[in-house]
């Protein structure tokens, strides 16, 4: 089946200003853009933008684990290491399965309601998460957080690759957790086992102010070296998520490396963690892509939220309304995060590109005064997520006009609910 999107702005941030015209669709690809295109012989769905429709990429939440919907509001207002210790690892051991299934289901509502086509998610019994996007049509990498120094855990997540890697809309990484929890031989022995598979790693770094001088009193070593002697420097890809307490004077050593940065603003604004040096990655030419972390540190998936705050926090503290613009801010959410990902042509609109797109509605009182050149501004500005009237993933519509297409919305909300009350239950009778 073909969509046409017909006269419709377009923009992606490597446009210089949105252009108008039609996109046409075909299974999962844009397979034309142009004007006046004609109609395909196979009937396919018209769609009138009448230029008050824009497209954009699909966004990509480059960091999150998804079934912590379920445990949203279950730690509120606590350190990075308290939420962990005190509240969130005792609920976590009482998931199953079927939580993580449900868990992931709702947050791929709440994502691609808001123009979300692709996320990557580091949890456990990523089986059923793989699932859930499969039985949705999201697209995600996956990866299995590992904790510890048991090798099983590793073996997991070798499966986990061999399985499900590259099997339609589904990447995946090895997913050791963090420095904290993860020895320094287990790490080498998880990126020796990354690079030998092509596989990418998922990881959490400096995500606390502490953990700087964990690395030094532990290890004797600073960010960059610690980076370069666990083997993270010699993958194919490596996701540093967090790096808030990154050395401004280390960052050049990351130049030219495989390491793609993922910013958390909300998440490291509300656990008090500080905020990333993003500016100085960027001008040191390092990637970085945007992330909300889960929904139990921020408390949303929503990638416009992180669109504005990204750029607001850094104009604010460096007093200086030029840096971290919103066109690169653009970029972060949309092609920086798909290639981090693992997603090739994917986060563009372009001829022969993946057709994860995004309708949004123009014709609302904040978008008053839009420009071809000036729309980044208003997208990241002013838009918000309540701004989507369509979201697609390799050509499949996964949210339209307030509807979920082939989902049961009702019965999924009512499974998420009976999950939510029987992981607090678990917890509560300590199970």
């Amino acid at each position: 089946m073909a969509v046409l999107f017909r006269d419709f702005f377009y923009l992606d941030p490597e446009m210089d200003k949105a252009l108008r015209g039609d996109v046409l669709v075909e299974n999962d690809r844009i397979i034309s853009i142009g004007k006046d295109l004609a109609f395909p012989d196979d009937g396919a769905e018209v769609v009138e933008g009448r230029g008050g429709r824009l497209l954009i990429p699909g966004f990509v939440n480059s960091h999150t684990h998804a079934a912590m919907t379920l445990l949203r509001g279950l730690g509120e207002e606590l350190p990075l290491k308290e939420w962990l210790e005190e509240r969130i690892w005792p609920v976590e051991a009482g998931l199953t399965a079927e939580h993580v299934y449900w868990g992931t289901r709702g947050a791929i509502i709440e994502m691609v309601s808001t123009g979300t086509t692709c996320f990557s998610d580091m949890y456990f019994e990523m089986d059923e998460v793989a699932r859930a996007a499969v039985d949705t049509g999201a697209r995600c990498c996956i990866c299995r957080g590992l904790t510890g120094n048991d090798r099983k855990k590793i073996e997991e997540g070798i499966e986990l690759f061999k399985k499900w890697d590259r099997k339609g809309n589904i990447r995946v990484m090895l997913g050791p957790h963090a420095p904290y929890t993860v020895s320094p031989e287990t790490l080498k022995e998880i990126a020796v086992s990354a690079a030998s598979l092509g596989a990418g790693v998922h990881f959490h770094f400096l995500e606390a102010q502490w953990e700087l001088d964990y690395l030094k009193d532990s290890f004797g070593m600073g960010p960059a070296l610690y980076l370069e002697k666990s083997g993270l420097l010699d993958t194919v890809s490596t996701v540093l998520a967090h790096c808030v307490w990154f050395p401004d004077e280390e960052i050049e050593s990351l130049a030219g490396s495989p390491v793609t940065v993922v910013h958390n603003p909300s998440s490291n604004m509300k656990l008090g963690s500080g905020h990333a040096p993003l500016n100085e990655f960027i001008r040191g030419g390092i990637p970085v892509s945007l992330g909300t972390d889960g929904a139990a540190s921020n408390n949303r998936l929503d990638l416009w939220g992180e669109m504005r705050l990204c750029s607001l926090i850094h104009k604010g503290f460096m007093k200086d309304p030029t840096v971290v613009g919103a066109r690169e801010v653009f970029r972060m959410a949309t092609v920086e995060g798909a290639r981090s990902c693992g997603f090739e042509s994917t986060g563009l609109i372009r001829e022969g590109w993946q057709a994860d797109l995004v309708v949004v509605d123009l014709e609302q009182p904040h978008y008053i005064g839009w420009s071809p050149e000036n729309l980044p501004g208003f997208l990241v500005y002013a838009g918000s997520g309540s701004d989507v009237i369509g979201t697609m993933a390799a050509g499949r519509w996964l949210y339209r006009d307030g509807r979920f297409p082939g989902q049961d919305l009702h019965g999924i909300m009512k499974e998420i609910s009976r999950c939510r009350q029987d992981l607090v239950s678990r917890f509560s009778s300590g199970r």
